[in-house]
């Protein structure tokens, strides 16, 4: 039983629950961002920031968040909020706690996994329930009845980036969390972990910002405040497996205990939410902290993590929206201001109590651009709408639509899916849009209805005035006029307006680079005539050739090349003249550059070519130039990842078309995370690239990872219907494919709920009845996952083909395709049952025992779904019966395609050749071996016995045939392989042995004691402990051995 169900008993709150040492239940990974998820959590790598090579990774934390009271217009439903809780958040023991020590102490740490909802008998609204990182998890107060038991530390966890701003004491780019900015000193910005660490000085106050886009708010200089420790998982600690363990034996087996290498993010999507484990069996992955509310790990004895200011944390539970209103000073609304809400109902409805009330009306009114009418006597606003319609807002829920002039500088905001949703209906959103995001342009004109046109260097675009912000004039020398620059440091366009507005003499030399800049052709030849010496004289680090070349100026351009001005001069971050004519999308000047002798593979500082630039940027023109001059397509940037990588995350698919069809493109490149081009086109859902790339390299449709994972494991994994229908269909890759952990794509489709693939997969042949390596058939996997069960199906729920479930997955074709069967009758369904039904219906077997001897209807409390996925079963039965009876074939319902062919590589069946020839590993003449299924013969039979994968493509051997039609015997030596059993053997006593006379605790003394539960531990760790660590048991006796 859940723990969380404990709080029914004592509600109302205030009492919490006292933290109990039940187990709870394994919760399963949620989905990962961009639904991609990236299949063995604990094989995660190393969280990436952002880079030189500008991979601004697109996040798909959107999320519709309209009125539940009637839905918005898809142009301006607003996104989610991140001043609202949110599961993942890290907290600490707040203000109103009365709850004695079941956080293990004040200063513990524990995460959000549970939020409270209006009319749930266990968490009801306005409270939480927190994992503890001790492993108690218990309920607390958020706002109900005015009590707030807790306070945020770290909301990293959910996604908070400050883009763009920068630690002033750590340097990190991009501040994941709260941001602390200084206002005595000037633009100075600290991290969470500096400014509890007492960076900067004490004496100046600062500001909290809670997220990116709420309002500061006030707090008091640090000096002589109290700190706090904080402690819980962090780097060093000894820990066990937590409540949402789902990962096995990773850890080398119940109680086993490993020890935190470090705290990290995942990907670009959160922050400090995994901690990286060495376990005791040596082995090292990476599990969940915070990440989407699950908590794979609980520590044995906790660790200090730094400090905290307990004062100056946030309220969990008090809007963001509201805090920034009692510490605001003031609004600057004035009568005639165009103004907007762009607010969750949620918190408008709480927002306007007491600031004019609430009316379900004003819902329809959000994302509507109103005027004001006039401020009230409280300082309330009232505005005034097309229809004449007035509604008083409070003021901290109105946003001041700003009003443009022509000439003047805006700001484009950075997030994408914000972006995309704002410009429906106001100039449409292209990815040739994507390069300009964040940057600076200026108006050219303002049309009737407020849209704006915006110049970007050479490229405009229309924006609706929602997506800019007004940019002051004083970082007017911080303009980009053309593109995004690549965060290489390489911020051309940040120079070039200093460039523009220098005044040297006339005849300096220096002045080449700002005549180059400003497109003044007569002026430079004149110049480079005067001072030939000079032609790559630098000006804020840059040549004129290099500023011509980004700027797009031909003629300018030619003058210093017949100058003999160098193509191959770097500025300070390694970037050529080329490099620069991919930041600026200038085609026909890399062309030029290129016939002069430009290294076209030649890498900066942040191991990026100019192909790369260009595919980042999206800029087609400068790809194609490229290609067609022979680019290495092969190379790969910091992260591994080649052009084709990134064109796939991207979405690019003029450049996929480009890049998949350069001839020596080698689809087998794996990037730092170990995918190769069709695993990456797997991941990202990208059906274009799947088709092109199969169509070129069809044998890398069953290569697998190293965690075993083949494309179609990771298209299924993340819902990805399409894509593995392509790999199916035309790839015919192996549908009953096995991972390390022995689970076929139906399993992880299973796992994940995707009723969609589930379906597909079953009707193309997948076999429902194989076994993972706890011996759990798909059936088993439905009726385990508790998330599963959370998903209510029926005649009630999903009346429209494209509607969706919480699980994002269209659920009502299932359903109804089991409701004609005419058994469910008006009986409703969760998931997890309805794919039960399913593959019960298409021949799973009801009573498949696993290792633990359950069967799946072992697994059903709930008799009434017992009995109806018995009542599936036998129409299996019956219909089986009568085809055999009646010499006919299954009804439609139970046809399923069967491959035939799963392991076929290429288009063409090679003859085996007539006489001896070269073997390619001895370089001997020899009668060559025919391997299968890839029907290469590259190796003779001496060779070719030891070889378990094809060196020409890279496929797993599964036959090898001699030329007489005979089968090469591939089995190992009968001496060697009891050589290498007992070895085996061996070893693993030896480990056993290990294990059990070495501490759990500290891994390193022998166990001297052992407890009266059985557990035992070394002298030194058991001088501080009070309870056992394993069981948590008080400890009251200690037996010590002599061994």
């Amino acid at each position: 039983m859940h723990s969380c169900s404990r709080i029914s008993e004592l509600l109302p709150l205030p009492p919490a629950v006292v933290g109990v040492s039940s187990p709870i239940p394994t919760v399963a990974p949620d989905l990962f961002p961009e639904t991609t998820l990236v299949p063995s959590l604990p094989a995660i790598p190393s969280a990436r920031p952002s880079s030189a090579s500008q991979k601004q990774r697109r996040r798909s934390r959107g999320g519709d968040s309209a009125a539940r009271l009637r839905p918005l217009p898809s142009a301006c439903r607003p996104g989610p909020s991140r001043g609202s809780m949110e599961v993942g958040m890290r907290v600490v023991r707040g203000l109103d706690w009365k709850w004695g020590n079941q956080d293990d102490g004040e200063g513990h740490v524990g995460t959000v996994v549970e939020i409270g909802r209006q009319g749930s008998t266990t968490t009801p609204d306005k409270t939480v329930v927190v994992q503890w990182d001790s492993g108690t998890r218990t309920n607390y107060r958020t706002g109900y009845q005015g009590a707030y038991d807790l306070l945020l530390y770290d909301n990293a966890q959910i996604g908070v980036r400050h883009s763009n701003i920068i630690c002033d004491s750590c340097k990190k780019h991009g501040i994941m969390g709260m941001r602390w900015k200084c206002k005595v000193c000037f633009d100075y910005d600290l991290c969470t972990q500096c400014y509890m660490n007492n960076k900067h000085d004490l004496s100046h106050p600062f500001e909290r910002y809670e997220t990116a886009h709420s309002q500061p708010v006030s707090l008091t200089p640090r000096q002589n405040l109290p700190r706090i420790i904080l402690k819980g998982i962090f780097q060093g600690v000894k820990v066990v497996r937590g409540p949402d363990w789902d990962w096995g034996n990773q850890d080398g087996g119940e109680g086993k205990v490993g020890k935190v290498v470090d705290i990290r993010g995942w990907d670009t999507e959160s922050g400090r939410s995994v901690a990286s484990v060495t376990w005791s069996n040596g082995t090292t992955n990476v599990y969940r902290m915070g990440h989407k509310g699950k908590v794979d790990l609980k520590y044995v004895s906790d660790g200090q993590g730094g400090f905290y200011y307990k004062d100056h944390l946030p309220k969990l539970g008090e809007h963001a929206e509201l805090q920034r209103q009692e510490s605001a000073d003031g609004h600057s609304f004035q009568q005639g201001d165009k103004v907007k809400c762009l607010l969750e109902v949620d918190i408008l409805r709480q927002m306007q109590e007491g600031h004019g009330g609430w009316n379900p009306k004003m819902a329809e009114y959000i994302c509507r651009i109103g005027t004001v009418h006039r401020i009230t006597d409280r300082g309330d606003v009232r505005v005034q709408y097309s229809n004449n319609i007035r509604w008083t807002f409070h003021p901290g829920a109105l946003t001041k639509v700003n009003t443009f002039g022509v000439g003047e500088l805006v700001r484009v905001l950075e997030e994408m899916e914000t972006v995309k949703r704002l410009q429906a209906g106001h100039g449409e959103w292209t990815d040739s849009m994507t390069p300009v995001l964040g940057q600076v342009g200026k108006v050219l004109k303002v049309y009737a209805d407020g849209d704006l046109r915006v110049a970007f260097g050479g490229q405009t675009w229309t924006f609706n005035p929602a997506c800019l912000a007004a940019q002051p004039a004083e970082v007017d020398a911080n303009l980009m006029t053309a593109e995004n620059p690549i965060e290489s440091g390489s911020t051309v366009i940040s120079v070039l307006e200093k460039l523009l507005s220098q005044s040297t003499e006339q005849d300096n030399p220096s002045r080449l680079v700002i005549e180059a800049a400003h497109g003044s052709a007569s002026k430079v030849r004149e110049l480079v005539q005067k001072h030939p010496d000079k032609v790559d004289i630098k000006n804020q680090g840059k040549t004129a050739l290099q500023v011509a070349a980004h700027q797009g100026h031909m003629e300018v351009v030619k003058a210093l090349l017949q100058a003999n001005s160098s193509v191959e001069a770097k500025d300070e971050d390694g970037d050529t003249a080329l490099h620069y004519t991919a930041f600026g999308n200038q085609a026909e000047i890399a062309r030029l550059l290129l016939s002069k002798g430009a290294n076209i593979n030649l890498l900066n500082n942040s191991m990026c070519t100019a192909l790369q630039i260009a595919v980042n940027k999206g800029f087609t023109d400068v790809v194609r130039v490229l290609t067609d001059h022979s680019a290495d397509v092969n190379l790969q940037d910091s992260y591994g990842d080649t052009p084709l990588h990134d064109a796939i995350a991207k979405d690019f698919r003029n450049i996929i078309e480009i890049l998949v069809a350069v001839p020596n493109i080698d689809f087998t490149q794996q990037n730092h995370r170990g995918f190769n081009l069709l695993h990456h086109a797997a991941l990202k859902g990208n059906k274009l690239a799947t088709e092109k790339i199969l169509a070129r390299a069809r044998q890398l449709v069953d290569v697998k990872k190293e965690d075993g994972f083949s494309a179609l494991h990771l298209a299924s994994l993340n819902n990805h219907r399409d894509v593995a229908e392509v790999l199916v269909k035309e790839g015919r890759c192996d549908i009953n494919i096995c991972n390390n952990r022995n689970q076929t794509p139906l399993q992880l489709a299973v796992t994940q709920g995707h009723t969609d693939l589930v379906q597909l997969l079953v009707d193309e042949g997948a076999d429902v009845n194989m076994e993972d390596e706890d011996g759990d058939t798909a059936m088993h996997v439905a009726l385990l996952r508790p998330q599963l069960a959370n998903v209510v199906l029926g005649p009630s729920v999903g009346t429209s083909s494209t509607e969706e479930s919480s699980e994002g997955c269209s659920s009502t074709s299932l359903y109804c395709r089991l409701n004609s069967s005419g058994l469910l009758g008006n009986t409703e369904l969760n998931i997890g049952t309805a794919i039960a039904c399913f593959l019960a219906q298409e021949g799973a077997d009801i009573s498949y025992a696993n290792h633990k001897g359950k069967s799946p209807l072992d697994l059903v409390a709930d008799s009434t779904m017992l009995q109806l996925i018995k009542s599936f079963s036998e129409k299996h039965r019956l219909q089986r019966l009568q085809a055999i009876t009646c010499g006919q074939s299954l009804s439609s319902a139970s046809l399923r395609r069967v491959h035939t062919t799963p392991n076929t590589m290429t288009n063409l069946v090679l003859p085996a050749p007539a006489g001896p020839s070269e073997c390619l590993i001895c370089s001997e003449l020899a009668l060559l071996v025919l391997f299968c299924p890839c029907q290469h013969s590259v190796a003779c039979e001496e060779c070719a016995h030891r070889m378990k994968k094809c060196i020409k493509c890279q496929v797993t051997i599964t036959k090898k045939i001699r030329q007489d039609q005979t089968e090469v015997d591939c089995s190992p030596g009968t001496e060697n392989s009891e050589q290498h059993n007992l070895l085996e053997q061996l070893q693993s006593r030896y480990r056993q042995m290990e294990e059990r006379i070495t501490c759990p605790i500290c891994i390193d003394n022998h166990i001297k004691l052992v407890f009266q539960c059985g557990h035992a531990s070394c002298i030194d760790c058991s001088a501080a402990l009070k309870t056992c660590p394993i069981c948590r048991q008080t400890i009251r006796e200690r037996i010590q051995l002599f061994v």
